[in-house]
């Protein structure tokens, strides 16, 4: 029961001592994806952004091909052998 008491004070020491030490990188960030280059915002990020976009897209792409070839297969007329 005595380390539920302490709780409190470990949890505000915790965050006050990582607080201190983090750097505010919205700024930065701002002007990366303010500028004026062309580019779609989310391919501004960068080379992760670019490659995390084409697999988000091969699998939506290969999601519905698969969806499509399971519905077209469903609905054709089974043949009956006798």
């Amino acid at each position: 029961v005595k380390h539920l008491l302490n709780l409190p004070r470990l949890a505000s020491r915790a965050f006050s001592t990582t607080s201190n030490q983090m750097k505010n990188k919205v700024p930065q960030y701002q002007k990366i994806f303010q500028e004026d280059n062309g580019l779609p915002v989310h391919i501004k990020g960068g080379t992760t952004d670019v490659l995390l976009y084409r697999l988000t897209m091969t699998i939506t792409i290969a999601g519905t091909c698969f969806s499509l070839y399971w519905l077209l297969s469903a609905c054709m007329p089974k043949s009956k052998k006798d």
